[in-house]
């Protein structure tokens, strides 16, 4: 028995579940993680980054938008200026992804050496 029962925060359409869904997304971390250290524009995101579309990048910010982590600021200027920055709700994810990255520095290297080692062979009956 899994010991998991109605009501378990992971199962289902939770809100937790929902909300580890949102983060779990390739791009939203490294776009959140971005916007930590104040207000950003889109071409400068797209730099910073690297490896991310313009379109997948505006994908990912609406969506974290309309989630409640980002906001965005359309300034009345010629050219446009457009500023994406996060929200209290978005800077509580700093410190877990702070913490996820050193996870990642300390085990990275386990992590790609296991997976050039393949799987481990399966033994009848175990």
């Amino acid at each position: 028995m899994s010991g998991f029962g109605p009501g378990d925060p992971f199962l289902a359409d939770c809100p937790a579940r929902l909300a580890v869904e949102l983060i779990a997304d390739k791009w939203t971390v490294v776009v959140l993680y971005g916007l930590s250290r104040g207000p950003v524009r889109h071409g400068e995101l797209v730099e910073l980054i690297g490896g991310i579309s313009r379109k997948m990048l505006t994908q990912t910010l609406r969506r974290l938008e309309a989630h409640g982590l980002v906001r965005r600021h359309a300034y009345a200027e010629v050219p446009p200026r457009v500023e994406y920055e996060l929200t209290p709700l978005g800077q509580t994810l700093i410190d877990p992804i702070h913490v996820l990255t050193e996870w990642a520095r300390a085990n990275g290297g386990a992590v790609l050496d296991a997976l050039d080692a393949g799987p481990e062979p399966v033994t009848p009956g175990g």
